[in-house]
């Protein structure tokens, strides 16, 4: 997401399964950013910041890792990272931070103190639109940064709320929810939205994981539950059967009716459309299945980086009055 949408400020891609190639060529974005093997081939490019852009199962960093946050520190670079495992935390690495002058970040270090929940929805003024998906890695953070920009486009006063390492590093602001003691969960979503300004139009929420997710579903529930969306949008992947868990991937009927049912005991919510990731279908089965799904569940349909925005952003706006 950096390299689609910071793409001026990416110098490098550290990844030896793929050194010698260009984003462009990989992802079909990001131009001529030339991907290397590892931290000191990119010195001629004169780095100033190592990202860790990764997000393994468990956030932990791994020798090989190790090994290039340390040639970067060594070089001057600030550290940027997104995994569990803090790097503040590290003796060796705070060390040698110290003595080089560069600073560790760690995206997902939660709050502290934390922030519990006083139900302060019940009184909010400002819509919430919350991002949610069947499974990982079907596009929440996408859609939702690209709605964010839409309709700024548009004229209206919006607020992107992050909610993993990316969101976070994108804005500017959020909370790494997945990182925070599930009891204050809702209540650190709670605070953020609590901090937009009075005049904004529409927060939108970066959503986690899957409520069918048997890894992930806790996540998702405390951001639901924290977020009291008052509307959703839906993102699935129709190339992937199974899950991240290799378990087969609920309907997005079956996942919507779960998270308006979740709903109910608070608030009325309502999904208001549907963004599908299909790049993993031709384009003639892109719109066949754009055009099936909106037809089956009765919202705008669309994939938003392949299509535009058709009738989606017309949908939300519309909402906002």
């Amino acid at each position: 997401m950096l390299i689609r949408y910071r793409t001026n400020e990416v110098v490098a891609v550290i990844d030896k399964t793929k050194a010698g190639k260009t984003a462009e060529s990989e992802l079909g974005y990001g131009g001529d950013i030339p991907v290397v093997e590892n931290f000191e081939s990119c010195n001629g490019v004169k780095p100033d910041t190592l990202v860790i852009g990764n997000a393994s199962q468990g956030g932990f960093i791994s020798t090989e890792y190790r090994k290039e946050i340390i040639a970067a520190i060594q070089s001057g670079c600030d550290i940027i990272s997104g995994m569990h495992q803090f790097l503040g935390d590290d003796p060796e690495l705070s060390e040698m931070a110290q003595q080089y002058g560069v600073t560790l970040t760690d995206l997902r270090r939660p709050p502290n103190p934390p922030n519990f929940s006083n139900g302060s929805w019940r009184t909010r003024k400002v819509p919430v639109l919350l991002i949610v998906g069947t499974d990982c890695d079907t596009g929440k953070m996408t859609t939702g940064w690209e709605i964010t920009q839409r309709l700024k486009k548009r004229g209206r006063k919006v607020e992107f709320i992050g909610t993993g390492q990316t969101g976070i590093l994108l804005s500017g602001a959020g909370v790494p929810i997945d990182a925070v003691t599930a009891d204050f969960m809702a209540g650190e979503i709670e605070h953020v939205i609590n901090q937009c300004p009075t005049d904004t139009e529409l927060v939108v929420v970066e959503g986690q994981g899957s409520l069918t997710n048997q890894y992930y579903a806790g996540v998702t529930l405390g951001l639901l539950h924290g977020a009291m969306p008052d509307y959703m949008i839906m993102t699935h992947d129709p190339g992937r059967k199974d899950d991240v868990t290799d378990f087969p991937i609920s309907s997005m009927g079956r996942v919507m009716e779960l998270h308006i049912g979740l709903m109910k005991n608070f608030k009325e919510s309502k999904f208001l459309g549907i963004n599908l990731l299909t790049f993993k279908l031709t384009e003639e089965e892109a719109k066949a299945e754009m055009s099936k799904t909106e037809n089956e569940y009765g919202i705008a349909s669309t994939d938003l980086i392949r299509f535009g925005d058709l009738n989606f952003i017309d949908a939300i706006e519309k909402e906002l009055g």
